[in-house]
C-alpha cells in the first residue's frame, strides 16, 4: 500500500517537472521569435538622413546708423503778450487763431488817463525851465555884485544852488514827461514778432494789471523746434563707439533729422541738430537736445508728438542675420550655427536692432560663421548638418517694407 502511494507521488511529480520544462521551452521560443522580429524591423527601417538647413555667412558691413527718439515739436518762438501799463482794456483788433505780422495792432487800452498824465508832465517840464531861467538871471545879477561888494558870497553861492536846482527840476521833468509818452504809447499793444496767435485770454472791459495779465500768446511757427531726449546709457555707449570708430560720419552739430508722424507719414523736409544741452536732467537720466525744422508750409504746430530719426552717421563692422534665424532663449536672443564638423551650435548673440527682415547682430558671432536661417525644428545642438545657401525670397504682402529700420535708443 505504501509502495502504491509513493508511485503515485512519483508519477505526479514527474507530469508537473515536465510542464514546467514545457512552459519554459515556450516561452524561450517565444523571446527568441521576438528577438528576430525586431532584429528584422531594425534592419527592414532605413538610417534617418542628415537634414539640409539653409545657411547664411556672416560678413561685417557699413550700414547707415540712425538713432530714433520720440519728440515733441514747439514753436521756435513763443511770445506772451502782456501790458506794460495798467488800465481798462478797450478794443481788440486781431482775429484769434489766425497769422499776425511783427507791427499789427493788438489790443488797445484806455489812453485818457495817460493823454492827461503826458499834459501834466509837459507842464511841469515847462515851469522847471521857467525855474531854470530865472535862476541863471539872479545868478548873473549878483556875481557883478559881489566884485563891487554889494552883497555877500553866501548871496552868490546861493544863487549858484538855485541855478543847479533848477536844473536838476528841469531833468526831473522831463523824465517823467518820456515815461508819460512811454505809458500813452503802451496803451497800444502790437505784435513783436510775426506768427500765429492764440485765442484772447481777456476781453474788452477788464481791467489789465501792468506785466501781470497774461493776455495771448503769438508763436513763431517758421522755423519749428522738435525736443527729445536721449538716456544717459545711450550717450555714453555713443562716445564710446565713436572714439573707437565704430560710428563715423558727419560732426555733432552736422547731423541732420527726418520726423515721422503719428500716422506713419514722413515731413518732407530735414531738420539740423542745433542744441545738445550741457547737463544731464537728474529727475530722468536723460540728455535734452533740439532739431530745427523749417516749417513754411504750417505743416508742423507745437505739442505734436512725434518721432524724429538721426541721420548723418555710419557705423562700421555690422553683422546682419535674417530675422528668421534669431530665436530667444532663456538668457536672451540666440542663433544656431554650423560648426567647422558640421554640427550644430548654440551661440548667445546681442541683437541691437532690426533693419527691414534683419537682425543687426552687435555681439556674438565672428566674420565667416555660418548662421542657419530655417529648418530649425529639423536640428538640436551637437546634431550634423547638411548646410546649403540660404535664397531669400520675397515678402509675402505687396505692402510688407524692407527698408531699414532705425535703431531705437536704450
Amino acid at each position: 500500500m505504501m509502495l502504491e502511494t509513493i508511485r503515485t507521488k512519483s508519477t505526479a511529480m514527474s507530469g508537473s517537472e515536465g510542464t514546467c520544462r514545457f512552459a519554459a521551452i515556450f516561452l524561450a521560443g517565444v523571446l527568441v521569435t521576438s528577438w528576430l522580429g525586431c532584429k528584422q524591423e531594425a534592419a527592414s527601417t532605413p538610417a534617418r538622413p542628415i537634414p539640409e538647413v539653409p545657411v547664411v555667412t556672416v560678413a561685417p558691413q557699413t550700414m547707415p546708423d540712425e538713432p530714433e527718439f520720440i519728440g515733441q515739436t514747439e514753436a521756435s518762438r513763443p511770445v506772451e503778450i502782456r501790458s506794460q501799463v495798467t488800465g481798462i482794456l478797450k478794443q481788440r483788433f486781431f482775429a484769434e487763431g489766425r497769422d499776425v505780422k511783427q507791427g499789427d495792432r493788438l489790443y488797445q487800452i484806455d489812453p485818457i488817463p495817460f493823454k492827461a498824465a503826458v499834459s501834466s508832465a509837459n507842464a511841469k517840464v515847462a515851469q522847471a525851465e521857467a525855474r531854470l531861467v530865472q535862476a541863471k538871471q539872479n545868478l548873473a545879477r549878483v556875481k557883478p555884485l559881489l566884485v563891487e561888494q554889494a552883497v555877500s558870497q553866501k548871496d552868490v553861492d546861493d544863487a549858484v544852488a538855485e541855478e543847479l536846482a533848477a536844473k536838476a527840476a528841469l531833468e526831473g521833468a522831463k523824465g517823467d514827461l518820456v515815461k508819460a509818452k512811454f505809458d500813452l504809447d503802451n496803451t497800444l499793444i502790437t505784435a513783436p514778432i510775426s506768427g500765429r496767435i492764440e485765442r484772447s485770454r481777456l476781453y474788452e472791459g477788464r481791467l489789465i494789471s501792468a506785466q501781470t495779465d497774461l493776455l495771448t500768446t503769438i508763436h513763431q511757427l517758421d522755423p519749428m523746434y522738435v525736443n527729445a531726449s536721449a538716456p544717459e546709457t545711450f550717450v555714453l555707449k555713443r562716445l564710446r563707439e565713436r572714439a573707437s570708430n565704430r560710428i563715423q560720419g558727419a560732426s555733432l552739430y552736422e547731423l541732420r533729422g527726418v520726423i515721422t508722424f503719428a500716422d506713419g507719414s514722413t515731413y518732407p523736409h530735414e531738420g539740423m541738430l542745433d542744441l545738445l544741452e550741457v547737463a544731464v536732467r537728474s529727475a530722468t537720466g536723460t540728455r535734452d537736445f533740439r532739431v530745427t525744422f523749417p516749417n513754411p508750409e504750417s505743416a508742423l504746430f507745437p505739442g505734436q508728438f512725434v518721432k524724429v530719426r538721426i541721420l548723418g552717421a555710419v557705423r562700421t563692422g555690422v553683422i546682419l542675420v535674417p530675422q528668421s534665424a534669431v530665436q530667444q532663449g532663456p538668457m536672451g536672443p540666440i542663433v544656431f550655427v554650423v560648426g567647422a564638423d558640421n554640427k550644430v551650435e548654440i551661440r548667445p548673440v546681442q541683437a541691437t536692432s532690426w533693419r527691414g527682415r534683419q537682425w543687426s547682430i552687435e555681439d556674438g558671432l565672428r566674420e565667416g560663421e555660418r548662421v542657419i536661417v530655417e529648418g530649425l525644428h529639423l536640428i538640436a545642438p551637437g546634431a550634423p548638418v547638411n548646410a546649403v545657401p540660404y535664397k531669400e525670397t520675397a515678402p509675402a504682402s505687396a505692402g510688407q517694407s524692407a527698408d531699414a529700420k532705425p535703431e531705437r535708443a536704450k
